[in-house]
């Protein structure tokens, strides 16, 4: 392939993967911004009425499970920020998911629709029943719906942004992580009104129970089922209608599973738990395998010529798109297996920055391909 070839290529990929592009919130004549204004309004408004009287006398659980699920957050972040590595989404952009999945998803529609069927339930199969299936049969319909109208609001704000099935992952898993947030922001609540003699107590069980078993919980709920909903629409890769289908399946019958796993599998429900975690898991990992490629195809186009200038080796290149692992065997010695890793990070920080200058140069681009040059010379 010539030069002139991988140029046109790199453009290509730039122009499909949208990578690069700016994120801007505020736009006057778009309907989607004022969708996101009055969701977020109407959505204080409901948690305001729902904690506000209450605050005065359960604020210490309250107060306590936003602070340890706020801490919780930090982890969350670091992985989540690894993982939008490949046509990297904007801070920005996922800072709107999570807060559409924290607020709106949450006070909004899953807390009023949830609300609503449970009582329904209860009334058509009576209280016991209700208590055991109901929620395994209402959470996964109205919180994965209402989680994913954060991506049906960012392909409205951002549609150059949000082109791909991983895309649509990331930006799921921001929005199920706020949801999740404010979910157990709400149990905390919830247990301190319980027992109001020890709202702390009552605060750190919930975060005890509730953290161990986040990384299977709404995020990853929401990072599959949005990533199914990007196959079925097509959006920057060939659609998949049967596929997404079959990953918002997946999803929410993991949720369901999830649910209503103590009403299944009874004096088992612990085991049948772990088994499902691993299972959700795996699914995880194959929608990641299955929405990678296209991400990692743009991304090596971009760096592609690159390896014509003498910046990179084609190693290095396969290295961050994706041939990691076999990359970092081949090096020998500790110190030449932590300048590789510093080597792939750059790598991606360069490809970043040709994105953002839309395919040319910039002093961005040229402090990128400097840190590359020092990593080399003193890796």
């Amino acid at each position: 392939m010539t030069l002139v070839d991988e140029h046109t290529d790199r453009a290509t990929a730039i122009r499909d993967s949208g990578w690069g592009a700016r994120f801007r919130l505020v736009q006057w004549h778009n309907a989607a911004f004022w969708v996101f204004v009055f969701g977020m309004v109407a959505g204080v408004i409901e948690l305001v009425h729902l904690y506000g009287p209450q605050l005065g006398a359960y604020g210490t659980g309250i107060g306590s499970g936003a602070l340890l699920f706020g801490l919780y957050l930090v982890p969350w972040l670091f992985l989540l920020n690894h993982h939008n590595r490949h046509t990297a989404l904007p801070p920005k952009l996922l800072l709107v998911a999570f807060l559409w999945g924290a607020v709106p998803a949450t006070y909004l529609m899953g807390l009023q629709a949830n609300t609503a069927i449970l009582a329904l339930y209860g009334k058509l199969f009576g209280p016991a029943w209700a208590h055991d299936f109901a929620a395994g049969l209402t959470a996964p319909v109205t919180e994965e719906t209402s989680k994913a109208t954060a991506l049906v609001l960012l392909l409205g704000l951002a549609p150059r942004l949000v082109r791909s099935p991983y895309d649509g992952l990331i930006v799921g898993a921001f929005a199920g992580l706020g949801l999740q947030v404010s979910e157990d922001v709400l149990y905390s609540f919830n247990a301190a009104a319980a027992s109001a003699s020890d709202q702390l107590g009552a605060a750190w069980s919930i975060f005890l129970a509730r953290a161990s078993a986040g990384i299977v919980s709404h995020a990853l709920f929401s990072a599959v089922f949005c990533s199914g909903l990007m196959w079925i629409l097509g959006r920057g890769v060939p659609r998949h209608a049967v596929r997404g289908a079959l990953m918002i399946l997946a999803a929410m019958t993991a949720h369901s599973l999830w649910d209503n796993m103590g009403a299944y599998a009874g004096s088992w429900s612990g085991l049948a738990m772990l088994v499902l975690a691993a299972a959700e898991l795996v699914l995880l990992w194959y929608t990641f395998r299955l929405a990678a490629p296209p991400e990692r195809a743009w991304t090596r186009a971009i760096l592609a010529p690159e390896v014509d200038r003498g910046v990179l080796y084609q190693p290095e290149v396969d290295a961050a798109t994706g041939n990691r692992r076999a990359f970092l065997r081949s090096l020998h010695g500790r110190g030449q297996r932590r300048a590789g890793k510093h080597m792939i990070e750059a790598a991606h920080d360069l490809a970043k920055a040709v994105a953002r200058a839309d395919g040319g140069d910039s002093p961005e681009v040229d402090h990128a391909r400097a840190e590359i040059a020092r990593i080399r010379a003193y890796g």
